[in-house]
């Protein structure tokens, strides 16, 4: 069974920097697309970020230069590296699996808050 566990969110002032971890279980980390989403109060829930089996990455404008998505397979662990930040990244921020046959699973998500 797929279960996804977000973990390393918080408050934090901005322009300061914090990283995401998505610990993952019941699945191949490198052969699965994984995703960073976020949603903040009052708004949908929006892709931030996501790497494909074979790495290649893709990110929101609005994080573009400012946030890493990357794995680690031996620990079966996705991260978001998120620098630079600013009030407008809060958001309850959730991890994403979809696998080969298109089935998706998602974390139940992690808070981050931007705030002097």
């Amino acid at each position: 069974q797929v279960q996804l566990v977000e973990s390393g969110g918080g408050l934090v002032q901005p322009g300061r920097s914090l990283r995401l971890s998505c610990a993952a279980s019941g699945l191949i980390v490198i052969r699965t697309t994984m995703a960073w989403y976020r949603q903040a109060p009052g708004k949908q829930r929006d892709l931030v970020a996501a790497i494909t089996p074979g790495g290649n990455t893709n990110y929101a404008d609005s994080v573009k230069g400012r946030f890493t998505i990357s794995r680690d397979n031996a620990k079966s662990t996705m991260y978001l590296q998120m620098d630079s930040l600013k009030p407008e990244d809060t958001a309850v921020y959730y991890c994403n699996a979809r696998l080969s046959d298109f089935r998706t699973y998602w974390g139940r998500g992690t808070q981050v808050t931007v705030s002097s």
